[in-house]
This record gives C-alpha cells, structure tokens and sequence, in this order.
C-alpha cells in the first residue's frame, strides 16, 4: 500500500462499527470530521464525494447578533 498523502479523507468504523470519514490537512491536523455514522461503507464514500464537488459552494456568514440582557 502507498503511504498516505495529505491533505487527505480518512474512512473507519468507529466505536459502534459505523463508518465515519475525517478530512485531515496538509499539516496532519484534522479539520473536519462527519457528523454522524454510516451502517454502509458506501454511504460514507459517497458523503465524501459530495463534500468534495461542493468547492464551489457558497459560504453563508451569520451576522453578529447583540446580546440582550
């Protein structure tokens, strides 16, 4: 097996057996990891697909809201 490049995805099972995908940079750091389980290694491969083709995505900003006390 080739030794792993980075910035890469990282697919395992997790502590319950379910598949989950970690994103790490060029540095090894994680930057992003899935929010939930996959029961099938294929629906983790294909959230990973999708994150990748959304590139181009927008990136929505929420405005800073004042506290009221």
């Amino acid at each position: 097996m080739a030794a792993r490049r980075y910035p890469s995805y990282r697919v395992y099972r997790d502590k319950r057996g379910e598949y989950r995908w970690s994103y790490e940079a060029a540095n090894g750091k994680t930057i992003g990891i899935s929010s939930e389980g996959y029961v099938k290694k294929a629906d983790c491969l294909r959230s990973v697909e999708i994150l990748k083709t959304s590139a181009g995505s927008d990136v929505w900003e929420e405005e800073a809201t004042t506290a009221v006390a």
